[in-house]
């Protein structure tokens, strides 16, 4: 029996490999990261300011706290700046050093790779398709009273099912945990592609709640993943404060704070970025709705799950049928809690996205 490879949305280089291809023919639909590129108005001002590698970052990074303050609304004093939200993962996970943890899946698979080196026991609690991957707020609440957990984790909007926890919920969820002594972990890193952002983000209630950190970066929406930047909101100060003792010294290089104070800054370049995501969203949402053959749930993130229903049609198939044609979407073999023939992919620009759908329609019917 042949076993197919699966790829991780980075993978790029491995791909082409694999099937012959060049890096710049192909479309990536499985990375996640935002189809404008970097803002050309940041790259003029980088490009003017590269002697700032000549300094050394200003260690409580305060300039770039107040900008992200005035972004998100909240205390400077809350934000962790860090070395992308990796970095803060690990220091959250390892500042808490929790005993059992539930994650909320499928999800990240980072998540479970930084509790392994913590000794934390870990489990999931499965999404399930028949809700649309909507989360049952009091099943979760009854799974966390019974199972003695300590630490829960929560992507909101969730990857890959780009399912959503409402702000109203979420609430639900921390005055449930508070009082038992349960730390949550909210990772943001799509809740700027959502609809209504306020809507779903919890910043606003890490100043009703100390159980919480969010977890937010400038990878996807800001289209800069290389730049490593990361910050953690928190309203805990105590805890805050450990984490930042046990960070490396200036972990963020200088040009990557300046230019997430650029960046966050951009109201063009978030307005553009909003209003071709949402849109494109909507269309490729409704034209996908009319292949039988796929189940396309509910999005609030920038990219949408498909379920293939056709028999025999494995998530393999219709990955190998689109990557020979240069668009690189996501096969989810590798997630755990999908039981299923899943894909994954992100919103591109309009032409690319049209080629997209095109190509899974031929998928289907072959």
């Amino acid at each position: 029996m042949t076993t197919k490879m699966v790829f991780h949305g980075s993978d790029i280089e491995k791909i082409c490999s694999y099937y012959h291809l060049k890096k710049e023919d192909i479309i990536k639909f499985g990375a996640n990261v935002n189809p404008l590129g970097l803002s050309e108005n940041v790259k003029k001002v980088l490009a003017a300011h590269i002697d700032i590698f000549s300094s050394y970052p200003d260690r409580n990074y305060t300039s770039l706290r107040n900008v992200i303050s005035e972004y998100c609304d909240i205390p400077a004093d809350f934000i962790l700046p860090g070395n992308g939200s990796s970095e803060l993962i690990s220091l959250l996970i390892e500042q808490k050093a929790p005993k059992k943890t539930l994650i909320l899946g499928p999800t990240y698979s980072e998540y479970s790779r930084e509790l392994s080196f913590s000794g934390s026991t870990q489990e999931y609690y499965h999404l399930q398709e028949r809700d649309d991957f909507s989360l049952d707020i009091d099943d979760l609440c009854h799974t966390l009273e019974d199972g003695g957990y300590d630490f829960l984790i929560l992507c909101n909007p969730n990857n890959p099912t780009s399912s959503a926890i409402l702000q109203k919920d979420m609430r639900k969820i921390l005055a449930f945990c508070e009082p038992r002594n349960i730390f949550v972990m909210i990772d943001e890193t799509y809740v700027e592609f959502a609809p209504d952002i306020s809507e779903i983000t919890a910043v606003p209630l890490t100043g009703e709640f100390t159980n919480l950190m969010v977890l937010r970066g400038v990878s996807k929406f800001f289209a800069a993943p290389g730049m490593r930047l990361g910050y953690g909101i928190t309203g805990n100060m105590k805890f805050l404060s450990k984490m930042k003792e046990k960070q490396t010294p200036w972990s963020l290089n200088s040009l990557g704070a300046y230019a997430g104070e650029l960046m966050l800054q951009d109201s063009e370049y978030i307005n553009r970025t909003r209003n071709l995501i949402l849109s494109e969203r909507d269309r490729l949402y409704k034209e996908l709705q009319s292949i039988p053959e796929y189940k396309v749930f509910p999005a609030y993130a920038n990219f949408l799950l498909l379920k293939i229903q056709k028999p025999e049609l494995t998530s393999s198939d219709v990955f190998e049928s689109c990557i020979k044609k240069g668009l690189m979407i996501r096969d989810c073999a590798s997630f755990q809690c999908l039981e299923g023939e899943f894909v994954r992919f992100c919103i591109m620009m309009p032409e690319d996205n049209s080629r997209l759908i095109q190509s899974l329609r031929e998928c289907v019917q072959k």
